[in-house]
């Protein structure tokens, strides 16, 4: 993980950007069960009133009002609304705006008119009982008018004293507890809703509130959706970004890599560790920004408001996070182990695929189609029952999930119930409350939904960076000893050469002397897996030498960085590899500096202008993947061409001909004499017509420089030549080559 945290930091920008966002958006999300709760509270409930001060209120109410409030409250109530607007009990005062806008004056109002409203409702409440003739009744406007009227006339009677009132109300007040004292303070606003009821204007009232309320859900929903978006297009720029980085990082790190260390990790995982790997750690980076950065902050931000509610429900909370750890603890502990195994079995089926489409023509020509399908199917099976084993124990998960976040709902109900039986909660409070304990476990199981990648990411992270933390073995010199020469020969020496695959027990070349000069052509011949292509492979560096030295015009190629030294080379596999675009795009791919006419004349000397030329196209035409719609002899001559057209120094032919027929072969070895009249050229061969003419043949037999000379003197001289000349050629040819040698003696 901690890898993957690095790649997030080269972001960190957009990672900011990103949690900011986040924090918007679960505000939002935070905000909408205070609305649910206000809706259903106050909108529903209470009629829209929110307190109890009245923003306009009946005069005849207003003094009942006051006669039940001390001098002080009661002169600023009077000074708090403007004077009465129509007459008799249509007369209406509206609270001023100064009372509105100041916070302090607005909470003494409040405080001030909660008792009496609640006196004066019960006052009504009882009128309508008495009127109605049951025990209970919710009053009526006219059961408010008749209280007014009682306590109009009860102001005018001789002796009447508020003082005497207020007093004996603060004696009742005192007598009641604290928990009747709240319940019957949230009645406060039921005298407004009544008073609201008897102006004609408790419907319009009812539906500002709700439409408020709504509005502002609807704008937090819709800010809640725009950071939604926004995160979920920088996070997948982000997570796009450094999938590009680590691709590229991954591919420019392999493309260094020798031989040896492309052998150690194996083509196949290099393939896995560059797509699927990288894939997953993508995939993750997008999980990470946008459900595990925001479950924090949104899980949080729930426990927050749920603590600010004081419902005594929290405990309920903590049972169900304390569940679901536990789940996911068991879960995770169970499936780790084959999250780590599974890539390791993507590779071996990868490898087993690759090698089956590699080799399907020789799977078929010996009949080992049913053998390869039980080995694919071993692999497939293999990584079918770890994929099924990691599914089935996740599989648990959802369930139990959504059984403690029902379990959760129903403690909620049930206890949230017995509060709101006891007065202590309100059905708005309630469902605020389960949005907010739902939010928090949410939270909780997004994490746990993302931690089902987590691991497998967390392999992928490591295999990508034992990738890039691999040091090849090939690296170039801290001072590039070539860069201030210009005037290159060619002239290839090989010095006590020694060299010994990585692990091997023994040398496969040991003791290798020779120099090859320009304007002569150095051919190497010997028995299959003698050396000679690990012989070549040393030149460009593909291995480096265990011991000894090999120097171009006198510098160890060790002390040359790879570039330079490989754009003196031209080199031509022992397979001839073709890339997919046309056949200009690979005879001109050794450099942008190559023109048409180079080009054309290497595809001349290469003999491959007949089949070019034949072709609809010509240069354009296609080249599939591989080379797969051209021969082998094509595919062969168009890889010496494209050697041709760089015009190196020194030419490194990897038993390039074999593929060519004797004619064709001796046509292109003549062309080439006069193209490399002033380069050095090195074959690898195995037909000795090919080699027939070079100025110097080097034998090799187990590793070692067995012989070396020209072909008569080795037809002398050198046993092992002559049994692979034995072997070609024929008694008479040989007889030949015989008298000629000795002709040359004398």
């Amino acid at each position: 993980m901690l890898k993957i945290v690095k790649q997030l930091g080269k972001h960190w920008v957009a990672c900011l950007a990103i949690v900011a966002l986040l924090v918007v958006q679960a505000y939002c999300d935070l905000s909408l069960p205070q609305y649910t709760s206000a809706i259903v509270d106050v909108g529903i409930q209470q009629g829209g009133v929110e307190s109890a001060l009245p923003n306009t209120i009946r005069a005849d109410t207003l003094k009942s009002l006051t006669l039940l409030m001390p001098q002080a409250d009661a002169d600023l109530a009077e000074a708090a609304y403007t004077p009465a607007e129509g007459t008799g009990t249509n007369a209406l005062r509206t609270l001023t705006a100064d009372a509105k806008a100041d916070e302090a004056t607005r909470a003494a109002l409040e405080e001030a008119f909660a008792t009496p409203d609640v006196v004066l409702y019960m006052a009504a409440a009882q009128t309508a009982a008495t009127r109605l003739g049951t025990d209970t009744a919710t009053p009526a406007p006219e059961d408010l008018d008749a209280i007014n009227a009682q306590f109009g006339a009860m102001a005018t009677m001789p002796g009447f004293t508020p003082e005497a009132v207020q007093a004996k109300l603060a004696q009742s007040m005192a007598a009641v507890d604290a928990t009747t004292r709240d319940t019957l303070a949230k009645q406060a606003v039921l005298l407004v809703r009544l008073d609201y009821q008897a102006q004609g204007n408790a419907q319009a009232v009812q539906m500002a509130y709700l439409q408020k309320k709504g509005g502002q859900m609807l704008l937090f929903s819709l800010l809640m959706v725009v950071a939604a978006v926004a995160v979920g297009l920088l996070a997948a720029r982000v997570s796009a970004a450094i999938g590009r980085d680590m691709r590229q990082g991954v591919f420019t790190k392999v493309v260094g890599f020798s031989n040896a260390e492309t052998d150690t990790f194996s083509t196949a995982s290099l393939i896995t560790r560059t797509t699927n790997d990288i894939q997953q750690v993508q995939q993750t980076c997008v999980m990470l920004l946008r459900i595990v950065a925001y479950a924090p902050i949104l899980g949080i931000g729930g426990i927050i408001r749920v603590a600010n509610t004081a419902t005594g429900l929290s405990w309920i909370i903590v049972v169900a996070v304390a569940a679901l750890l536990a789940v996911v603890a068991v879960l995770m502990s169970t499936a780790m182990p084959k999250f780590k195994l599974m890539q390791t079995l993507v590779d071996r089926l990868n490898l087993v695929s690759r090698e089956i489409l590699t080799g399907v023509m020789p799977i078929r020509a010996f009949s080992r189609e049913k053998y390869e399908e039980k080995r694919f199917d071993a692999a497939s099976t293999d990584l079918m029952r770890t994929q099924l084993f990691t599914n089935r124990v996740m599989t648990f998960m959802m369930p139990a999930m959504m059984l403690i976040m029902n379990g959760v709902t129903l403690m909620i109900v049930w206890f949230g119930g017995k509060a709101m039986d006891a007065g202590n909660l309100q059905v708005g409070e309630m469902i605020a409350f389960i949005s907010y304990t739902m939010q928090i476990v949410m939270s909780f199981l997004m994490i746990t939904a993302v931690s089902i990648m987590l691991p497998r990411a967390g392999v992928a992270a490591a295999r990508i960076d034992e990738v890039m933390s691999t040091k090849p073995a090939i690296r170039d010199p801290e001072t590039d000893a070539g860069a201030n020469k210009t005037d290159w020969q060619g002239t290839l020496e090989f010095k006590d050469v020694s060299f010994r695959y990585p692990g091997a027990d023994d040398d496969a070349l040991a003791h290798i002397s020779f120099t090859a000069k320009p304007g002569q052509t150095t051919a190497i011949i010997g028995a299959t897996g003698c050396g000679k292509s690990t012989l070549l492979n040393l030149i460009p560096r593909f291995y480096d030498v265990t011991g000894g030295s090999i120097t171009l015009d006198g510098v160890d190629v060790r002390q040359i960085s790879q570039h330079r030294l490989r754009a003196l080379l031209g080199y031509v596999p022992q397979k001839g590899v073709l890339f997919s675009g046309d056949i200009e795009s690979n005879l001109k791919f050794g450099g942008a500096d190559i023109t048409d006419e180079k080009m054309r004349q290497a595809a001349a000397i290469a003999q491959a202008t007949d089949f070019i030329e034949e072709k609809a196209e010509k240069y354009h035409s296609p080249i599939a993947q591989g080379g797969s719609n051209v021969s082998g002899g094509q595919k062969q001559r168009l890889s010496i061409a494209r050697a041709i057209a760089k015009d190196p120094r020194v030419y490194l032919f990897d038993d390039s001909f074999s593929a060519l027929d004797y004619k064709t072969d001796v046509t292109l070895r003549r062309a080439l004499k006069e193209k490399t009249d002033n380069a050095t050229v090195i074959i690898v061969a195995q037909r000795i017509s090919t080699v027939l003419h070079a100025n110097q043949i080097l034998v090799l037999d187990d590793g070692r420089l067995v012989g070396c000379g020209t072909h008569g003197q080795l037809l002398a001289t050198c046993p092992e030549y002559q049994e692979i000349a034995k072997s070609q050629l024929s008694q008479k040819e040989l007889d030949l080559d015989a008298q000629n040698t000795k002709g040359g003696v004398m």
